[in-house]
């Protein structure tokens, strides 16, 4: 890493930046504030920064607030693998666990939701609370791609070309990780990001070899669609979720239609809770946070949340 990615990677703010092991692998978080453990997962193309405004709101709310950059991200380890979804929720339990916690409400974003839910399936004492963000169920994900030809999977198209090798890590590394920047506009509401932050996340994307590790990502749900792991991994994901669930989703998001998300709740046996966010597109926490950590920290201050 150059010293421009690592004062990236390394923003300075009211947190701590530390090194924790989980799985034989080194993870980088983020942390601020004391009480119950909130574990904030990012998605694709960003790193922990996304959750920025969280990590000051939530310790205020009086939580411990720890953002992490998943495997293969930011200053976390890049292994050759790991990026199946059981693995990266396994990677997931073990920081909670790593942490000092035994259960953490568990938040994730895009990618990061995905694993989230799969926590909740896998290792279901870690979650006590469940935060999906711009994140449907991954039966529904997978559902939606095959039912919906000029919905879902046209939102996903991107991905589509993520699948050649080399070519699409080069393109997305290309003129200062353009396509970032690009990604980021076309998914969310009108008027963001502003260029500062755009400038951040296409830093962020440059540090070597994230573009080949969240390719993997893609790679993987993908290709296993067909393979024994996918359909054994799909069986899995019918259980139902006994964990109070708060689903979050941007009323503009172009990138996870909010009709794919919202079917969701049917695999959800415990409270459920459905908030629209509106005014914003694929990255709700970072366009409208003051709305977002106001449906959260409300949530999660509610010791009985409504079905």
């Amino acid at each position: 890493m150059n010293q421009s990615e690592e004062s990236v990677i390394r923003a300075e703010g009211p947190w701590t930046h530390r090194s924790v092991h989980a799985r034989g692998t080194r993870f980088h978080v983020v942390e601020a504030g004391e009480g119950p453990l909130v574990l904030l997962l990012h998605g694709f193309p960003q790193f922990w920064w996304s959750w920025r405004h969280q990590l000051v709101s939530l310790p205020a709310a009086g939580y411990r607030a720890v953002a992490v950059d998943l495997r293969g991200y930011g200053g976390s380890d890049k292994s050759p693998r790991g990026y199946d979804l059981p693995a990266l929720a396994a990677d997931a339990a073990g920081l909670v666990r790593a942490l000092g916690e035994t259960g953490a409400t568990v938040v994730g974003h895009d990618w990061g939701g995905l694993v989230a839910w799969t926590m909740a399936v896998l290792d279901p004492k870690v979650v006590r609370r469940l935060v999906p963000v711009s994140a449907p169920h991954p039966l529904r994900l997978r559902s939606a791609l095959r039912s919906e030809p000029f919905g879902q999977l046209r939102a996903s198209r991107h991905a589509l070309g993520f699948q050649l090798p080399i070519l699409p890590e080069r393109r997305l590394t290309a003129a200062g990780a353009a396509l970032v920047g690009r990604f980021l506009r076309e998914w969310s509401g009108p008027g963001w990001p502003e260029e500062e932050v755009s400038r951040t996340y296409r830093e962020a994307f440059r540090v070597p070899n994230v573009s080949h590790c969240a390719l993997e990502y893609h790679r993987w749900f993908a290709r296993s669609q067909f393979r024994p792991d996918g359909l054994r991994y799909a069986r899995t994901m019918r259980a139902e979720i006994e964990t109070p669930t708060l689903q979050l989703h941007g009323a503009l998001d172009g990138r996870m239609l909010p009709r794919t998300a919202q079917g969701s709740g049917r695999y959800v046996a415990a409270p459920y809770r459905w908030r629209l966010v509106e005014g914003a597109g694929h990255f709700p926490h970072e366009e409208r946070p003051e709305v977002f950590d106001a449906e959260l920290i409300g949530w999660l201050a509610d010791e009985e949340p409504d079905r």
